[in-house]
């Protein structure tokens, strides 16, 4: 856990990796509640013995939009600010899903500080997110995540 004390010691961060967070297994139960409530039940995501059969993949796979739902987490579990009464998340630039997630797949997202602008009150952080797949030299997810800090 990387531990930020002010948004002053967070602006002579900019352009750094801060954090990594640790390692999230994704499982097909988790997959199965993600298509339930998101009404995303392509059987790529859902059905693995079809999977086994007709998939280029050979497997089940997560929903691209299930990693990115795992940003926030990350987050939180990587990066403290100690000053901070409120974040929100306010937004996405780009977002790609170079490779896919298997079920099983072990995740974890590397961070890195891309801008902090002042806004009334706090300020507006934008990080660059890498999730990485255990076992592999493809990220899953390459993400520019925008939040704002109170």
């Amino acid at each position: 856990m990387r531990e930020i004390a002010s948004l002053a010691e967070l602006k002579a961060l900019v352009g750094q990796e801060l954090a990594v967070s640790e390692w999230v297994h994704i499982s097909q139960e988790q997959v199965n509640r993600f298509a339930e409530a998101t009404g995303d039940r392509q059987w790529i995501h859902i059905d693995p013995e079809r999977c086994s059969s007709e998939s280029p993949y050979g497997c089940a796979i997560a929903h691209g939009f299930l990693t990115l739902s795992l940003l926030p987490m990350f987050m939180d579990s990587a990066i403290a600010m100690t000053d901070v009464k409120l974040a929100v998340n306010y937004g996405l630039n780009k977002v790609r899903f170079p490779d896919v997630v298997p079920v099983g797949s072990a995740l974890r997202a590397r961070i890195e500080l891309l801008s902090v602008d002042d806004v009334v009150g706090g300020a507006q952080i934008n990080w660059k997110v890498t999730v990485e797949r255990a076992g592999s030299n493809k990220p899953v997810c390459v993400a520019e995540l925008i939040s704002r800090r109170y």
